[in-house]
């Protein structure tokens, strides 16, 4: 039960992008549809990133650094993927920009951890 608890939400992510990307011509039509489009990319994969790191964390007992090293490697991978299948579907095309822009969130989501470690950490220390 714990590992469909850890996993499931990945894979139901994973599925959301993977649903978004099917669609053809996505578009908000809003004035300022690009900017919402590539805070979108940031945001689905800060989201990605997170969810695959509590499954790695709490089903594999591994490094600080290993624990890094899957879930952004996996996320880029997905990320990659994702352009790829976009190809395939009328009005999208395969973007190195919105790799780039995935990747963001990726790091985005390691470099918010890494903060919050070393606030919690400094927290502890001054008490």
């Amino acid at each position: 039960m714990k590992f469909v608890k850890l996993w499931a939400p990945v894979i139901l992510w994973a599925g959301l992008i993977f649903y978004l990307s099917a669609i053809p011509d996505l578009s908000t039509g809003l004035k300022y549809d690009f900017l919402i489009r590539k805070i979108g990319h940031i945001t689905e994969y800060f989201v990605f990133a997170s969810l695959l790191f509590r499954a790695f964390k709490g089903t594999f007992n591994l490094s600080d650094f290993l624990l890094f090293i899957y879930p952004a490697s996996l996320s880029v991978l997905y990320a990659i993927s994702d352009e790829i299948h976009q190809l395939f579907v009328r009005g999208r095309n395969c973007s190195l920009k919105d790799i780039l822009i995935d990747t963001e969130g990726i790091f985005g989501f390691f470099v918010v951890l890494r903060i919050n470690r070393l606030l919690s950490k400094a927290k502890k220390e001054k008490v």
